[in-house]
This record gives C-alpha cells, sequence and structure tokens, in this order.
C-alpha cells in the first residue's frame, strides 16, 4: 500500500496463482470493503496482469500499466479524470509503506 497526499491510496498485490487472488477477492475484509467503495472513491480502477518476473514492479511502471490495461471502477461521484483514468500519477515524496512487506 501506498499512502499519497489528499487521501489517495495506492495497493498492489501479487500472488502466485489466479485461484489464491480470486479466492482472497471473494472472502474476509476485501470482500467486507469493495461494496463500499462506490461510496469512498472518485476515482478507482483495477488492472490485472501476468508477470513472469518474481518481485513487485515499481509504483511508476504500476501507473503505466494501470492506464494502458486497467479499467475505471464504478464510484458513484466520479471526479472529471475518473473515467479517462488520467489522474495523478503515484508521489513518493513524502509518502511510505502503512506495513512492510513480510519476509520471503
Amino acid at each position: 500500500m501506498l499512502p499519497d497526499l489528499d487521501w489517495t491510496f495506492w495497493t498492489m498485490t501479487a500472488w502466485t496463482d489466479e485461484a489464491s487472488m480470486r479466492a482472497y477477492m471473494l472472502a474476509g475484509a476485501h470482500r467486507r470493503a469493495m461494496p463500499r467503495l462506490v461510496h469512498w472513491c472518485d476515482e478507482a480502477s483495477v488492472v490485472h496482469w501476468v508477470e513472469d518476473a518474481t518481485e513487485l514492479p515499481s509504483w511508476a511502471v504500476a501507473d503505466t500499466r494501470m492506464r494502458d490495461a486497467g479499467r475505471p471502477s464504478k464510484v458513484r461521484y466520479p471526479s472529471p479524470q475518473h473515467a479517462t483514468m488520467t489522474y495523478r500519477a503515484p508521489r513518493l515524496t513524502r509518502s511510505g509503506p502503512i506495513h512492510p512487506a513480510p519476509p520471503a
């Protein structure tokens, strides 16, 4: 998770297989939180891709992939940038992970 300024939060997850990702999406905290996203956010998007690398991409690479291959999520009060995904890029200054990555 990358907490940006102005109540902007970026998340990135990596899974060993699609079945594990889908099991997480359909259970627990994620399942309870996602229906609220439509009310909480004025910009939200998602992208899914398969990567052979064993390390997470940089926030800049993930942002580029989001804009090139992602799609906007449904939100009740979208910003003018929401539909075109022309929102501000992730800012790393004065931000950092909320939780450190678990040990490998």
